[in-house]
């Protein structure tokens, strides 16, 4: 059961709870858990049967699919206010998992269970909107992921991920590699290519952009 500081912040972070009868409110909720998730964690993995509807109250899960070869491919991020559209697909169709998530950092996530999920979906349209508007925006991201896996050059997408990330960019080799399902060497001999044309200065896992035009050229051509 949730602690009132509990319950204020997750209300705070998925206002749709709040359009719900008080006491329907409670009634859910007192059967929700409370969880606290380390960094690095695997929340959910392929074909493991799904728990629950989590929610974030803060942390972010990065949701990937893994070869058998270890090779991975991000399809995308949950952050607090949002839900992992994996799950509730799984949910809905009483399926199994398909790809994996794990802790980017520590979490904290209210999770309820499916039969309360089922209840919010079949009762309450202010929620049942929030999943499929979720659903549109999550479909239409992993739609730019295919066209740029299917047309794009791997360079090309190394620097479309650049130019959207927050500078200096604060990363791994490795972990630009495994949002954009390659291996490292590869990214490192990318980015090496790219020092050399003089649009980023590399660092001890910092990336700085030094020619953001020239980068965002590139990734029209």
């Amino acid at each position: 059961m949730l602690d009132q500081n509990s319950k204020s912040r997750l209300l705070l972070q998925y206002p749709m709870l709040g359009q719900i009868p008080i006491a329907l409110q409670n009634q859910l909720l007192a059967s929700a858990s409370m969880m606290q998730i380390p960094a690095g964690t695997v929340v959910f993995d392929e074909q493991q049967i799904c728990q629950g509807f989590p929610m974030l109250l803060s942390g972010t899960i990065r949701v990937f699919k893994a070869s058998p070869n270890g090779r991975e491919l991000q399809l995308y991020r949950v952050i607090p206010g949002e839900s992992c559209i994996l799950t509730s697909g799984c949910l809905l169709g009483k399926n199994r998992y398909q790809a994996s998530g794990v802790a980017e950092d520590d979490l904290e996530m209210v999770l309820l269970p499916a039969s309360s999920f089922y209840q919010l979906i079949a009762n309450h349209e202010n929620f049942r909107l929030y999943i499929f508007n979720l659903f549109s925006e999550r479909l239409t991201d992993l739609m730019q992921l295919v066209s740029a896996v299917a047309f794009q050059k791997l360079d090309q997408r190394l620097a479309t991920l650049l130019i959207g990330k927050p500078v200096p960019i604060q990363i791994t080799h490795q972990a630009l590699a495994d949002e954009l399902g390659s291996v490292r060497e590869i990214i490192s001999r990318l980015l090496k290519n790219f020092s050399e044309q003089g649009w980023i200065k590399l660092g001890r896992e910092q990336i700085d952009i030094i020619d953001p035009t020239a980068l965002k050229r590139f990734t029209e051509l």
